[in-house]
């Protein structure tokens, strides 16, 4: 029996795949499950059609995440804090801080998990910090500690 896989299914294949399968596997585990439809004319076409709006999608938002990473490369956040001696802070600048400063910077809205820091800031100076906006795409920003005057 040919089905059309509605999702990936371990050792079998992707979604989007037409299989040839025994017809009991098909009419008693993967179609019930909602893991597959009979491969009619009308399923394949319809899944193509997904298939190209979901490229499309993909490559826009790929654009996007471009131009914002443009954005990101030349950003310089300065944060001002407290500091003792060697420079070491009182408090610290974590990811979330970084967060609102980017929304604050470019109206955009980011995810504290995207931005990659490695435990949070503790000295004065300036850091580098990773921002993960796709897989392939990963900006960095310049983040600047300063000492608060008193």
């Amino acid at each position: 029996m040919k089905i059309l896989l509605t999702q990936d299914v371990e050792s079998l294949g992707k979604a989007g795949e037409i299989k040839r399968v025994a017809d009991g596997y098909a009419r008693n585990f993967l179609i019930p499950r909602g893991m597959a439809v009979m491969a009619t004319e009308g399923a394949t076409k319809q899944t193509k059609l997904r298939g190209k709006a979901e490229d499309k999608r993909q490559r826009q938002a790929e654009e996007e995440a471009a131009s914002l990473a443009e954005i990101l490369w030349q950003l310089t956040l300065t944060f001002k804090a407290k500091a003792g001696g060697k420079d070491r802070l009182y408090g610290s600048i974590t990811s979330s801080d970084i967060v609102e400063a980017l929304e604050r910077e470019t109206g955009h809205t980011f995810d504290k998990r995207k931005v990659q820091l490695k435990g949070a800031i503790h000295e004065l100076g300036t850091h580098k910090v990773p921002i993960k906006l796709m897989t392939n795409l990963t900006p960095e920003i310049t983040v600047v500690v300063e000492r608060e005057v008193e």
